[in-house]
């Protein structure tokens, strides 16, 4: 197999991984609070027939470097739900888990039996002084304030953390909505929360779904690409031992 073969099977593969990315994008179109997975490709040049030789010409390789999360904000849904949480501007919001503190942007709460606000997933939503928040059975109507203060008809019951990073490009994702710092969080001024509101995922399914035509199709053409050069080196083996025998 000679170096354009192997350059469109080093595109099949990056392409692939590129469809896989955006249809799970798609499938997590209705998650509150997820980002959209993006690819980054470069290219990764070699030399045919080895570097030293005579003649030898630079070929270039597909390859994807990395795969982000799109940071950008999804719309806000009202849901009237008091413990439906959305923030607005820079801002996470941090979660206990059993890994340690993770960071979302998925404001949907619930009440845990033992009073304690938490994910569907069960991990803790911290206060600003790094402890669980806890409702009583007494706190039947709760408000949350913009600066993210938590009160019952009973008095105040604590102040919901908000964190930012220098770069959330360095943010690790664990799952669909969790992300791992890879540096120090800072408190994020300027974030503000609304209640019975959550933000929605920031994937646009007509524009991913209109992103997942044009990969396929180039799939497809780069795989009849392929198709037509096996064909080829076939032929021309077919006719070189036809003449030598």
């Amino acid at each position: 197999m000679d170096s354009s073969a192997y350059i469109a099977l080093s595109r099949l593969s990056a392409q692939q991984r590129n469809v896989d990315t955006i249809a799970a994008n798609l499938a997590n179109s209705g998650t509150p609070g997820f980002k959209a997975n993006r690819m980054i490709f470069d290219e990764w040049i070699a030399r045919s027939g080895g570097a030293d030789r005579p003649g030898a010409r630079a070929v270039a390789y597909v390859q994807d470097r990395a795969t982000y999360r799109d940071q950008a904000a999804g719309r806000l849904a009202r849901t009237d739900n008091p413990l439906d949480l959305a923030i607005s501007g820079d801002g996470f919001f941090v979660i206990d888990t059993p890994r340690g503190e993770r960071y979302t942007r998925s404001g949907r709460f619930t009440l845990a039996p033992d009073g304690r606000i938490t994910t569907s997933e069960g991990y803790t939503l911290l206060s600003s002084e790094g402890k669980p928040l806890v409702v009583t059975e007494q706190d039947t109507r709760l408000s949350v304030a913009a600066d993210g203060t938590l009160e019952s008809e009973n008095g105040p019951l604590g102040k919901i953390r908000l964190v930012s990073f220098d770069d959330k490009n360095q943010l690790k994702p664990e799952g669909q909505v969790l992300f791992a710092a890879n540096g120090p969080a800072r408190a994020a001024e300027g974030a503000r929360i609304t209640q019975g509101m959550v933000e929605e995922s920031n994937v646009e399914p007509i524009l991913e779904m209109t992103r997942l035509m044009g990969e396929v199709r180039e799939f497809q053409f780069v795989t009849q690409f392929v198709d037509a050069e096996a064909e080829r080196q076939s032929n021309a083996i077919e006719r070189i031992t036809r003449r030598r025998s």
